[in-house]
């Protein structure tokens, strides 16, 4: 009896399309010239098969929109792994391409899995930007975006096992760059990583980043100062500094609450948002060991105002959300007791951000500026008074000061903290 060819089995997530038109009985690489939904797309190098499709039609939820999909040819059970390994990265809100599906066909070739997933609008392979005229602008930004990407990533137990300029796409963000991870094979997902799995990790860096650039630069002509064989070294050092930073135990007594917001700071200014505190007596208990909890920032706004109700722009809702977590670490500290989110965030709307912004009402009905953008303004008068007295001066002291500073009705904007 012969073999039936075509689709075995298909896993979907809603709101997109249901792919059943695609001709599955066919390997990818013969998809050309039968599938009228095929589109050519950027695109960095892959060891498997890769086709880009187009649905005009796909906007369910009334997003009419054109959306295009990238669907990998793998070996039958590498698909529903990486399918899981995005789900992951996902979940915990990483840089990658977003997974929608996956699928099992049997061709004449045999049985593989197809993985799908959302085509990363306006993203760059390495090659386009590495032979781009003014790639000598953001070099070192895109360096940083890579070994940020790893640092994130291995913060959340994600080992790779196979790093690669190849499996990253990059996005323009704000004369930024931001790396995504378009590839997961090999990866694994741990608690925490162990130094040796880390170190793996960034040998593979070191390796195949020299192997790709060597292949670029034998059909390209790169900088006359590029050298391709530090660059991963490069990438490493900063992975380092960046690692030791961001997992840095700082040792504070009780006293000195303005070091957290500090310590906060310093995260903040290297693109992380703290999204706990933990405080662990030490010693005889005059100390405490304080190891912040760093995450990616760009969900603050929505997570403030699902806390609290308030509608805020983004940089507003950093600083909020990283006093309710000082809040949440001190009062739970006090209480003998881990704090929950919300209560923390309950605690902080009403016996903090309410009673000062009812102060500050008068500034708002001069129209200096709304209640979010002063309270956040007061926060940022108080770290620099505290900074510059090397103790917590105090909301209260803090009003008293930033108030003052508009007596008289003659100032316009808000006071300098410079």
């Amino acid at each position: 009896m012969s073999e039936t060819f075509g689709l075995a089995s298909l896993q979907v997530r809603p709101g997109h399309p249901d792919f059943l038109d695609l001709p599955w009985a066919e390997p990818l690489e013969r998809w050309e010239g039968r599938c009228s939904r095929l589109v050519e797309l950027e695109r960095g190098i892959s060891r498997h098969e890769v086709r880009f499709v187009q649905y005009d039609d796909s906007g369910a939820f009334g997003d009419p929109s054109p959306k295009a999909y990238a669907l990998k040819q793998l070996p039958g059970h590498l698909g529903p792994r990486e399918y899981a390994s995005l789900r992951w990265l996902e979940d915990k809100r990483l840089p990658s391409v977003v997974p929608i599906g996956h699928a099992r066909v049997i061709t004449e070739e045999g049985e593989a899995s197809i993985l799908i997933t959302r085509f990363l609008d306006m993203a760059l392979p390495y090659r386009t930007l590495f032979q781009s005229p003014g790639f000598e602008r953001y070099r070192a930004r895109l360096f940083d975006s890579i070994a940020g990407l790893l640092v994130r990533l291995h913060l959340a137990g994600f080992f790779w096992g196979d790093f690669s300029l190849s499996n990253c796409l990059f996005l323009r963000d704000a004369g930024q760059l931001q790396a995504y991870l378009v590839d997961a094979e090999t990866s694994e997902m741990h608690e925490s990583l162990s130094d040796g799995q880390r170190g793996h990790d960034l040998m593979l860096l070191e390796e195949n980043v020299a192997g790709e650039l060597a292949d670029v630069a034998a059909v390209s002509e790169l900088p006359p100062d590029f050298d391709i064989f530090e660059t991963g070294p490069g990438i490493r050092r900063r992975y380092e500094q960046l690692w030791s930073e961001v997992s840095r135990v700082d040792v504070v007594t009780p006293s000195e609450g303005w070091r957290i917001q500090e310590r906060i700071r310093s995260l903040n200014k290297l693109g992380f948002s703290v999204g706990e505190i933990e405080l662990e007596a030490t010693g005889d208990g005059s100390r405490l060991a304080m190891r912040p909890v760093v995450t990616d920032r760009d969900f603050f706004r929505h997570l403030v105002q699902n806390l609290t109700g308030l509608v805020t722009e983004e940089r507003q809702a950093e600083l909020m959300a990283n006093e309710i977590q000082e809040m949440r670490a001190t009062l739970g500290r006090a209480a003998g007791g881990k704090l929950t989110m919300q209560n923390a965030a309950y605690r902080w709307l009403n016996e903090r951000y309410k009673p000062m912004v009812q102060r500050l009402d008068p500034l708002v009905k001069r129209r200096i500026g709304p209640p979010a953008e002063l309270y956040c303004q007061l926060l940022e008068h108080k770290w620099f008074l505290s900074e510059k007295a090397k103790q917590d001066v105090g909301l209260e002291a803090a009003l008293a000061d930033y108030i003052k500073q508009f007596e008289g009705g003659g100032v316009a904007g808000p006071p300098s903290v410079v």
